[in-house]
């Protein structure tokens, strides 16, 4: 994404020092060098020529810095946090969890990462490793992340705790994350509010899969809840409720620049092309009351005639902390299912600070990379 020229004295010596082409779907970093010396066989005309054909193999312009979405060819509930100026992607791969870090922030996307933790054999949380997120608290490094058997149904969250102060070493299993009633549970994340921790997931009310709610309840560590759990949110809304088994899952906490809370989850069939983005907003003191979650009637983020099932979002800041975006994965075609890829979009703010996303980039389409990138 960077061209970038050297000429030394202007006429003894050329070299053309690196460059970055962002090619759809994946980097790639060209290297090249050249010296021109007065008395060698290539003279600086010549080193032009050179440089001007590099540059056209590799399409790089120095005013064209746009992308494009997919920025990742697959993905799946994608998880991004920004700390200390690197982004950190945690995605699972089969029986593995796997942390990705860069500057930059499409570079993080890729399944470039290094595995943190592996599932061992023949025990209740060694298949189905979904939906791991990374999270910073107090100091030190937790993964939460569901796991069950291979049978659906014993689906548990589970916390992993980070060896060291760097998120790439090695994770250990800390334990089981559950509420007393120990009901089925995925998509797990952690809500930091007034000094205080909560823990939000999608469960099921009873042992049967007929619909995913949301429910909340406290913690008194990273790895342990103190409370029953509340339910916050179930499908009610006709755009929550396409195919069955009903779903609301995916939540993931937003915070605006006044401190607000909001939870911004996904609802209805994740597999269906009607899968989308629902709002919840705090009103009230207390987020273990669920008269303090209002939630907004209609999809704050859905699919188009060309993209479909916009979903299982996180967000995330430009380089420069001055720009808001959501990291999500889209199906990628009409009726692919669970073949999704990964895609970004910068969003903004209305005048009420609540979250505008407006609808999902067309594949292909341009935009500018996140700003100080």
């Amino acid at each position: 994404m960077l061209c970038f020229l050297a000429y030394n004295n202007g006429i003894s010596k050329c070299r053309i020092i690196s460059y970055n082409y962002l090619r759809k779907r994946e980097f790639v970093t060209f290297h090249a060098v050249t010296k021109c010396f007065h008395g060698e066989s290539m003279n600086k005309f010549y080193c032009l020529i050179i440089m001007t054909l590099l540059f056209s193999f590799a399409g790089c312009t120095a005013d064209d810095h746009s992308l494009t979405n997919p920025v990742a060819p697959d993905g799946h509930d994608p998880w991004v946090i920004q700390h200390q100026g690197t982004y950190y992607y945690c995605y699972s791969r089969g029986r593995g969890v796997y942390v990705n870090s860069s500057t930059d922030l499409v570079d993080a996307l890729q399944f470039n990462g290094k595995r943190v933790w592996s599932a061992p054999r023949g025990k209740e949380y060694s298949r189905e490793i979904w939906a791991p997120e990374l999270h910073f608290i107090n100091g030190k490094w937790y993964i939460y992340v569901a796991a069950d058997d291979g049978d659906n149904a014993n689906h548990r969250m589970y916390a992993l705790v980070g060896r060291s102060e760097n998120p790439l070493d090695e994770f250990l299993l800390a334990g089981k994350l559950s509420d007393p009633t120990d009901k089925w549970a995925i998509d797990g994340t952690v809500m930091q509010y007034n000094d205080k921790l909560y823990f939000i997931w999608s469960g099921w009310e009873g042992d049967v899969d007929v619909r995913q709610d949301l429910y909340i309840a406290r913690m008194d560590t990273p790895l342990t809840i103190n409370s029953e759990r509340v339910l916050i949110s179930q499908p009610e809304y006709d755009w929550e409720k396409v195919e069955t088994p009903l779903v609301n899952e995916g939540p993931q906490v937003l915070t605006n620049s006044d401190g607000e809370k909001f939870i911004i989850y996904s609802a209805s069939g994740s597999w269906s092309d009607s899968y989308c983005l629902g709002q919840l907003k705090l009103v009230g003191d207390d987020p273990m009351k669920k008269e303090n979650w209002q939630k907004k009637s209609v999809p704050v983020f859905a699919g188009t005639d060309k993209v479909f099932s916009p979903g299982h979002a996180s967000f995330t800041k430009s380089p420069d902390l001055k720009e808001d975006w959501i990291v999500y994965h889209t199906a990628k075609r009409k009726g692919s299912g669970w073949d999704r890829d990964t895609n970004i979009k910068r969003f903004t703010w209305d005048s009420e600070n609540n979250p505008i996303f407006g609808t999902p980039l067309n594949k292909g389409e341009k935009f500018q990379p996140p700003s100080a990138e």
